[in-house]
Formats: structure tokens, sequence, C-alpha cells
């Protein structure tokens, strides 16, 4: 984390006090966080800066109300998450619209990976590990909204469980079992596509267990 705990207590009373700079400085140090955040659930850059924006803009015109009940990091992280699934939902609903409209719209929702330009002094490589991410990020959104974002926040940002449930508004014990089901519905989905992907079985089991674990 870019802040430390005590800077940020620091930087949060002079915010508190007045000072539009501390508080910019405290929205400059967790940009990146919440960016990454926000890609990681929507699975568009595109979408995660309109994200990012959306979050900072009402975190910053609601700064009064933040109490301290918890750090002013995992306020954040609550209001950029619930950004991204509102996101997700309005996307999906636009999808459904268009896809009754015009049925040729699918090829777009879903294009075809592209290929790997070879300009690298290892294109097969190169292919496969961005091969290995597309995988990963399609198998994650395949979780659906509420499972992709506690394995986000848990696994992939490092939250603890306490943390995550405090983000998301759930109890301790709802978030363990989201976690359980994200992990073994991710590790299915994972094994499949990998297979899918031309790989041999016990590679697939030995990379999707890798993935998991990162």
């Amino acid at each position: 984390m870019a802040v430390h705990r005590t800077d940020e207590r620091k930087l949060l009373r002079r915010a508190r006090a007045g000072s539009t700079e501390s508080l910019d400085v405290l929205f400059r140090q967790y940009y990146r966080n919440i960016y990454h955040i926000a890609f990681r659930i929507t699975g568009n850059p595109e979408d995660a800066e309109d994200v990012t924006q959306d979050a900072l803009l009402k975190a910053y015109c609601n700064f009064a109300q933040f109490r301290g009940n918890s750090r002013f990091y995992t306020w954040l992280v609550r209001i950029a998450v619930n950004e991204a699934l509102m996101k997700l939902r309005r996307a999906r609903c636009h999808q459904q619209v268009s896809l009754e409209e015009h049925r040729e719209a699918a090829e777009t929702l879903h294009p075809a990976p592209r290929e790997v330009e070879d300009h690298s002094s290892n294109p097969e490589q190169l292919y496969k590990q961005s091969e290995l991410g597309r995988i990963l990020r399609k198998s994650l959104q395949g979780l659906g909204p509420r499972l992709s974002s506690a394995f986000v926040l848990r696994n992939v940002e490092g939250h603890s469980a306490i943390e995550v449930a405090q983000i998301l508004g759930l109890s301790l014990p709802a978030v363990k079992s989201r976690l359980l089901r994200a992990r073994l519905k991710l590790q299915r989905r994972l094994m499949v596509a990998l297979r899918c992907a031309s790989l041999a079985e016990h590679d697939a089991e030995r990379i999707a267990l890798r993935l998991l674990s990162t």
C-alpha cells in the first residue's frame, strides 16, 4: 500500500480541517489500487477508468460522510466496487437489448482473441502468457459480479476476509462462503478453458492451481 496508516491519519485530519491538497494526495496515492480493482471486476480498461473516476468523484463529494469506522482506503474500495458492479449491471442490460435488436452484435460482444504480432524475440512464449491472462480474465468474469468481487478483493488485492466483509457489507461467514464458492467454481472453469486451449490434463491442472494461488 502506498500510504502508511499513520500518514493516512495525518492526511485525513488535515482534509477534515479543510485541506483539499491532503485529500488529493490520498486520491493520487490510491488511484492505481482503485483502478486495478475496477479492472479486475469489469475486465475492461475503459470501464475501469470510468469506474475509478466516478468512484473518486463520489468519494470527494461525500467525504464529509466518512466517519472513520474503517480505513479510508477501505471506504474508497467499497465505493469503487459498488460503482464497478453498477457498471456491469448497466452493461448487461445494454447487451441484452442490443442482442434482441441486432443478432449480429454477438460477435462484437465476444470478439475472438487477437493474434500476437510477430515482433517479439519469443512470440510463442508471449502468446502463451497473453492467452493464460485472457483465460483467467474470462473465467473470473464468468463467476458473476458477487463472487468475482469477493475473490478479487481477497485473493488478488490481498484484503483480509474481515476487510472484504466491510467493503461488501456482508457478514464474515457470508464472505467465506462466497470465497469458497468462487475458488471452486473458478478452478473448474479454468480446468475446462485450459484443456480447450489444447493443454494436457496434468498441465491444465498445474496451471489452474498456480493461477489460483497468485
